[in-house]
């Protein structure tokens, strides 16, 4: 007689294999007993909710005094009115929190509220150019806690940084650039003054030529309402020189060509242009800018712009920690 399969029944038919353990919804008993086998430890009751850190704060969280410089423009009165304080302030810690780390969406820490209320809220602010109007803001304070006599700049420097964009699927506007058209993915624009602060910031597609960014840019920069007192733009050699010359005739300004004319075995900086090089550095920090993980040149600029206000905001944390330690100490 030929012994049945595991598992069946000796007649053919198959037989209810039973599951190991507990069924579903009765917990199973611990092996060594209920009271733990280990001495000293204690066992731990398990809960449906997860537990979230109410009041938790990160390095990356607004002050009281930098939420009293913004709350003017995230607060705006609407069709509806103001919206709650404290809730829009929370909505800022956590999109500067997603800047600095990189996290996803999804992975948003519970104590930031429904990742769902702050993605909805950044989008909308990327569409209507708040971000860009913070940014103003800041960079108009920063310049008065540096002592400057003037909110708005009289000189500007702009320069573009390629970056690598990611395959998350989907249509995106990344599209190749760069040298030989090697590199697919966006261009970050980024204009900053004498102080090397970001004053405005675009995104558009790497293939985008150096005549048009710049074009974009000193367009982005009138609607920004920033350059009532310029006089005088700095563009590399990417720029053609009848591209300079047709910006300046537009914009009433004058662009001038930086760069050198033969390459030199030793780096060395030209005057005011190096300051958008290390903007670009500092801007980089910021995981989110890793590379270009959006899908459009709206949602690229506001995570840009975000990335410029961090920039600011701790540029203004250390001038007012230098000129008032005493107060700051108290």
């Amino acid at each position: 007689m030929v012994a049945p399969r595991r598992g069946r029944r000796s007649n053919g038919t198959p037989a209810r294999v039973q599951r190991r353990g507990h069924a579903y919804g009765v917990p199973r008993q611990h092996p060594l007993g209920s009271q733990g086998a280990l001495t000293g430890c204690v066992p731990i009751a398990r809960t449906e909710s997860v537990v979230t850190v109410r009041g938790m704060s990160y390095p990356s969280d607004l002050t009281d005094d930098q939420w009293d410089l913004l709350e003017p423009v995230f607060n705006a009165p609407g069709k509806r009115g103001r919206r709650h304080a404290d809730d829009l302030r929370t909505v800022v810690d956590a999109m500067l929190y997603v800047a600095q780390t990189g996290c996803q969406w999804r992975y948003l820490p519970a104590s930031f509220g429904p990742w769902t209320r702050v993605w909805s809220q950044f989008r909308r602010w990327s569409r209507n150019g708040t971000w860009a109007q913070a940014l103003t803001v800041l960079h108009a304070a920063a310049r008065r806690e540096d002592g400057r006599a003037e909110e708005t700049p009289s000189m500007v420097v702009i320069d573009t940084h390629l970056a690598r964009g990611a395959s998350n699927g989907g249509l995106t506007f990344h599209d190749r650039g760069g040298p030989y058209g090697r590199t697919k993915g966006a261009k970050r624009i980024v204009a900053v003054d004498v102080t090397g602060l970001p004053v405005a910031a675009l995104v558009v597609p790497a293939s985008c030529h150096e005549n048009r960014a710049s074009e974009l840019m000193l367009e982005h920069m009138d609607w920004q309402g920033v350059t009532g007192r310029l006089e005088l733009v700095l563009v590399d050699r990417g720029v053609t020189a009848a591209a300079a010359r047709t910006l300046g005739r537009h914009h009433d300004l004058e662009v001038r060509r930086v760069g050198w004319d033969d390459k030199h075995p030793v780096f060395r900086p030209i005057r005011h242009a190096w300051r958008v090089e290390v903007a670009h550095g500092r801007i980089g920090r910021s995981r989110r800018l890793a590379k270009s993980f959006e899908n459009s040149t709206t949602s690229a600029t506001g995570w840009l712009q975000v990335a410029c206000i961090a920039t600011t905001l701790r540029h203004l944390s250390r001038e007012r920690a230098r000129r008032h330690p005493v107060a700051l100490a108290a």
